[in-house]
């Protein structure tokens, strides 16, 4: 999924593969292991390509297919402060 998700992204942004290995101080030739399949990228260089093609690791690694998923707020989250306000309140502490 790597593989192909990085030579799509590269083909999309109309980059070569040496201007990609450039940008993560690799040579060529590693970089083109990445896109064959041959080699995986250790996590510092996963990060750099995340950032690279803007978008997250988990769509490079084939974990979703949303390429840039911004963050919802969780709305129990939220008001968990309230609610512990109002817990707290009704133990008179």
């Amino acid at each position: 999924m790597l593989s192909e998700r990085l030579k799509d992204l590269r083909a999309a942004k109309k980059k070569k593969q040496h201007e990609v290995a450039d940008y993560l101080g690799i040579t060529r030739p590693a970089y083109t292991a990445y896109e064959s399949g041959n080699r995986q990228p250790d996590f510092e260089t996963l990060q750099k390509l995340a950032d690279y093609f803007n978008v997250s690791t988990d769509y490079l690694l084939g974990r979703t297919d949303v390429p840039n998923p911004t963050a919802t707020p969780d709305p129990d989250i939220k008001d968990a402060p309230l609610a512990f306000q109002r817990h707290t309140a009704r133990l008179d502490i």
